[in-house]
Protein backbone atom coordinates (compact mmCIF):
# COMPACT_ATOMS: atom_id res chain seq x y z
CA UNK A 1 0.00 0.00 0.00
CA UNK A 2 1.30 3.48 -0.74
CA UNK A 3 1.61 5.73 1.86
CA UNK A 4 0.54 9.61 1.23
CA UNK A 5 2.85 12.36 1.84
CA UNK A 6 2.64 15.94 2.40
CA UNK A 7 3.51 18.46 -0.22
CA UNK A 8 7.51 18.12 -0.63
CA UNK A 9 9.31 21.24 1.06
CA UNK A 10 10.95 23.89 -0.89
CA UNK A 11 13.83 22.56 -2.50
CA UNK A 12 13.40 19.11 -1.33
CA UNK A 13 16.50 16.87 -1.24
CA UNK A 14 15.04 14.07 0.67
CA UNK A 15 14.25 10.44 -0.82
CA UNK A 16 10.79 10.62 0.83
CA UNK A 17 9.93 12.77 -2.22
CA UNK A 18 9.36 9.19 -4.03
CA UNK A 19 6.03 7.61 -1.42
CA UNK A 20 7.58 4.91 0.45
CA UNK A 21 6.15 1.46 0.70
CA UNK A 22 4.96 -0.49 3.31
CA UNK A 23 6.64 -3.74 3.96
CA UNK A 24 5.10 -7.02 2.98
CA UNK A 25 4.44 -9.42 5.62
CA UNK A 26 7.36 -11.68 6.19
CA UNK A 27 9.87 -8.78 5.10
CA UNK A 28 12.53 -7.94 7.72
CA UNK A 29 12.37 -5.19 10.59
CA UNK A 30 11.58 -1.52 10.15
CA UNK A 31 13.22 1.18 11.75
CA UNK A 32 13.97 4.57 11.98
CA UNK A 33 16.94 7.77 12.85
CA UNK A 34 15.18 10.37 13.84
CA UNK A 35 16.96 13.34 14.14
CA UNK A 36 15.94 16.97 15.23
CA UNK A 37 16.69 19.18 11.84
CA UNK A 38 16.46 22.52 11.07
CA UNK A 39 13.04 23.78 10.88
CA UNK A 40 14.02 26.79 9.10
CA UNK A 41 15.59 24.22 6.14
CA UNK A 42 13.82 21.55 6.56
CA UNK A 43 15.34 19.25 4.35
CA UNK A 44 18.75 20.54 4.57
CA UNK A 45 19.95 17.81 6.92
CA UNK A 46 18.05 14.89 5.51
CA UNK A 47 20.49 13.69 3.00
CA UNK A 48 23.33 13.28 5.92
CA UNK A 49 20.04 11.34 7.86
CA UNK A 50 19.71 9.10 5.18
CA UNK A 51 23.19 8.61 4.40
CA UNK A 52 23.74 7.57 8.05
CA UNK A 53 20.34 5.43 7.46
CA UNK A 54 21.99 3.21 4.69
CA UNK A 55 25.13 2.48 7.04
CA UNK A 56 23.17 0.99 9.69
CA UNK A 57 21.04 -1.07 6.92
CA UNK A 58 24.14 -2.49 5.89
CA UNK A 59 25.16 -3.63 9.29
CA UNK A 60 21.92 -5.07 9.68
CA UNK A 61 20.75 -6.97 6.38
CA UNK A 62 17.40 -7.70 5.94
CA UNK A 63 16.36 -4.49 7.90
CA UNK A 64 14.58 -1.51 6.48
CA UNK A 65 16.14 1.42 8.02
CA UNK A 66 14.74 5.00 7.22
CA UNK A 67 16.29 8.52 7.84
CA UNK A 68 13.52 11.37 9.27
CA UNK A 69 13.77 14.48 11.05
CA UNK A 70 11.28 16.76 12.84
CA UNK A 71 11.68 19.25 10.70
CA UNK A 72 10.38 17.29 7.88
CA UNK A 73 6.80 16.58 7.89
CA UNK A 74 7.95 14.46 4.58
CA UNK A 75 10.12 12.64 6.42
CA UNK A 76 7.73 11.65 8.96
CA UNK A 77 5.02 10.63 7.11
CA UNK A 78 6.78 8.26 5.12
CA UNK A 79 7.21 6.04 8.28
CA UNK A 80 4.49 4.20 8.99
CA UNK A 81 5.19 0.49 9.35
CA UNK A 82 8.50 1.32 11.12
CA UNK A 83 8.39 -0.70 14.25
CA UNK A 84 11.08 1.04 15.72
CA UNK A 85 13.02 4.68 16.07
CA UNK A 86 15.92 5.45 17.03
CA UNK A 87 16.67 9.13 18.97
CA UNK A 88 19.53 10.83 17.14
CA UNK A 89 19.80 13.04 19.86
CA UNK A 90 22.27 13.82 22.37
CA UNK A 91 19.81 13.89 25.35
CA UNK A 92 16.68 11.99 27.30
CA UNK A 93 14.74 15.53 27.71
CA UNK A 94 11.47 16.97 26.35
CA UNK A 95 12.22 16.14 22.71
CA UNK A 96 12.44 12.47 23.29
CA UNK A 97 10.16 12.21 25.56
CA UNK A 98 6.95 14.41 24.63
CA UNK A 99 7.95 15.94 21.45
CA UNK A 100 8.90 13.02 19.35
CA UNK A 101 5.76 10.77 20.36
CA UNK A 102 3.63 13.79 19.18
CA UNK A 103 5.13 14.79 15.88
CA UNK A 104 5.27 10.49 14.86
CA UNK A 105 1.46 11.36 15.73
CA UNK A 106 0.67 14.12 13.79
CA UNK A 107 2.33 12.22 11.13
CA UNK A 108 -0.18 9.03 11.53
CA UNK A 109 2.88 6.81 12.76
CA UNK A 110 1.74 4.74 15.58
CA UNK A 111 2.65 1.99 17.32
CA UNK A 112 6.80 2.77 17.55
CA UNK A 113 8.79 2.03 20.36
CA UNK A 114 11.41 4.60 20.89
CA UNK A 115 15.28 3.18 21.60
CA UNK A 116 17.61 5.02 23.81
CA UNK A 117 19.04 8.52 22.42
CA UNK A 118 22.76 8.32 20.90
CA UNK A 119 23.58 10.79 23.78
CA UNK A 120 23.15 8.08 26.35
CA UNK A 121 24.59 5.62 24.62
CA UNK A 122 27.46 3.73 26.99
CA UNK A 123 29.41 3.15 23.92
CA UNK A 124 29.59 6.80 22.79
CA UNK A 125 32.08 8.38 25.23
CA UNK A 126 34.97 5.92 24.34
CA UNK A 127 34.23 7.11 20.79
CA UNK A 128 34.41 10.46 21.67
CA UNK A 129 38.05 10.10 23.35
CA UNK A 130 39.34 8.59 20.06
CA UNK A 131 37.86 11.38 17.75
CA UNK A 132 39.48 13.75 19.97
CA UNK A 133 42.57 12.33 20.21
CA UNK A 134 42.81 11.91 16.08
CA UNK A 135 42.08 15.51 15.84
CA UNK A 136 44.58 16.70 18.13
CA UNK A 137 46.89 14.53 16.15
CA UNK A 138 46.32 15.59 13.35
CA UNK A 139 46.67 19.28 13.93
CA UNK A 140 49.87 18.13 15.84
CA UNK A 141 49.01 18.52 19.52
CA UNK A 142 49.87 16.40 21.84
CA UNK A 143 46.80 15.39 24.05
CA UNK A 144 48.63 15.22 27.14
CA UNK A 145 49.51 18.81 27.03
CA UNK A 146 46.31 19.90 26.06
CA UNK A 147 42.30 20.99 27.02
CA UNK A 148 39.92 19.44 25.82
CA UNK A 149 36.73 21.73 25.56
CA UNK A 150 32.93 19.48 25.25
CA UNK A 151 30.35 21.56 24.08
CA UNK A 152 26.96 21.08 24.03
CA UNK A 153 23.70 22.55 23.36
CA UNK A 154 22.74 23.64 26.53
CA UNK A 155 19.01 24.87 27.61
CA UNK A 156 17.77 27.78 29.74
CA UNK A 157 14.40 25.27 29.84
CA UNK A 158 15.55 22.06 30.97
CA UNK A 159 18.67 20.25 32.48
CA UNK A 160 19.15 17.31 30.91
CA UNK A 161 21.06 18.63 27.79
CA UNK A 162 23.84 19.98 29.98
CA UNK A 163 23.63 16.54 31.85
CA UNK A 164 24.07 14.58 29.26
CA UNK A 165 27.17 16.25 27.90
CA UNK A 166 28.48 16.56 31.35
CA UNK A 167 28.06 12.69 32.01
CA UNK A 168 29.67 12.28 28.41
CA UNK A 169 32.68 14.46 29.26
CA UNK A 170 33.08 12.80 32.69
CA UNK A 171 33.37 9.58 30.84
CA UNK A 172 35.20 10.12 28.14
CA UNK A 173 37.94 11.77 30.00
CA UNK A 174 40.25 8.80 31.27
CA UNK A 175 40.68 7.40 28.00
CA UNK A 176 40.77 10.34 25.84
CA UNK A 177 44.78 10.99 27.53
CA UNK A 178 43.96 14.92 27.71
CA UNK A 179 45.28 17.17 30.41
CA UNK A 180 42.39 18.29 31.21
CA UNK A 181 38.80 18.16 30.12
CA UNK A 182 35.78 20.80 30.41
CA UNK A 183 32.58 21.68 28.98
CA UNK A 184 30.95 24.88 27.44
CA UNK A 185 27.34 25.17 25.93
CA UNK A 186 25.81 27.33 23.48
CA UNK A 187 22.81 28.03 25.50
CA UNK A 188 23.97 28.16 29.13
CA UNK A 189 26.85 28.88 31.46
CA UNK A 190 29.50 28.06 30.96
CA UNK A 191 28.71 29.69 27.36
CA UNK A 192 31.50 28.25 24.82
CA UNK A 193 32.77 32.10 24.33
CA UNK A 194 33.58 32.34 27.97
CA UNK A 195 36.03 29.15 27.73
CA UNK A 196 39.48 30.08 27.44
CA UNK A 197 41.71 26.67 28.18
CA UNK A 198 45.52 27.97 28.88
CA UNK A 199 47.90 26.47 26.12
CA UNK A 200 46.80 24.25 23.26
CA UNK A 201 43.08 22.84 23.10
CA UNK A 202 40.86 21.11 20.84
CA UNK A 203 36.87 21.36 20.90
CA UNK A 204 34.63 18.86 20.29
CA UNK A 205 31.04 19.31 19.92
CA UNK A 206 28.35 16.68 21.87
CA UNK A 207 25.74 17.27 18.44
CA UNK A 208 24.18 14.42 16.56
CA UNK A 209 24.67 16.42 13.64
CA UNK A 210 26.22 19.04 11.54
CA UNK A 211 23.65 21.42 11.28
CA UNK A 212 23.43 25.35 12.19
CA UNK A 213 24.86 25.20 16.01
CA UNK A 214 27.90 22.99 14.41
CA UNK A 215 28.71 25.22 11.32
CA UNK A 216 28.28 28.95 12.46
CA UNK A 217 27.95 29.41 16.22
CA UNK A 218 30.40 26.50 17.40
CA UNK A 219 33.36 28.43 15.51
CA UNK A 220 31.85 31.90 16.60
CA UNK A 221 32.27 30.97 20.16
CA UNK A 222 35.46 28.98 19.96
CA UNK A 223 37.24 32.00 17.97
CA UNK A 224 40.11 29.41 16.58
CA UNK A 225 41.56 28.61 20.13
CA UNK A 226 42.29 25.25 18.01
CA UNK A 227 40.76 22.15 15.80
CA UNK A 228 37.45 21.58 16.27
CA UNK A 229 36.49 17.83 16.08
CA UNK A 230 33.51 16.88 13.97
CA UNK A 231 30.58 16.62 15.92
CA UNK A 232 30.54 13.52 17.54
CA UNK A 233 27.26 12.31 15.92
CA UNK A 234 28.23 12.22 12.36
CA UNK A 235 31.62 10.47 13.01
CA UNK A 236 33.27 6.95 11.69
CA UNK A 237 31.35 4.23 14.72
CA UNK A 238 27.86 5.62 15.20
CA UNK A 239 26.61 3.82 12.68
CA UNK A 240 27.68 0.71 14.73
CA UNK A 241 26.46 1.95 17.90
CA UNK A 242 22.97 2.43 16.35
CA UNK A 243 22.65 -0.98 14.73
CA UNK A 244 24.08 -2.24 18.35
CA UNK A 245 20.67 -0.33 19.86
CA UNK A 246 18.32 -1.82 17.18
CA UNK A 247 19.17 -5.19 17.46
CA UNK A 248 18.92 -5.52 21.18
CA UNK A 249 15.56 -3.38 21.12
CA UNK A 250 14.54 -6.28 18.82
CA UNK A 251 16.00 -8.87 20.90
CA UNK A 252 14.27 -7.86 23.50
CA UNK A 253 10.69 -7.49 22.11
CA UNK A 254 11.16 -10.90 20.83
CA UNK A 255 12.07 -12.37 24.26
CA UNK A 256 8.94 -10.59 25.55
CA UNK A 257 6.80 -12.32 22.56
Amino acid sequence: MSVPLPAPCEDCRCTAARALVEAAPGSGPGAAILAHGQPGDPGALQPELEALAAQVQALLPGWRIHGATLACKRSLAALHGVGLVYPHFMADGWFVRSETPRRLALAGVEGVRLTAPLGLDPGLPALGAAVARETAVAAGIDPATATLVVVGHGSGKSRAPARAARAFAEALAPAAGFAAVTVGFIEEPPFLADVAPEGPAVCLPFFATGGEHVTADIPQGWRGQGPIAPPIGTTAGVAALIAATLRAAMAEEASQG
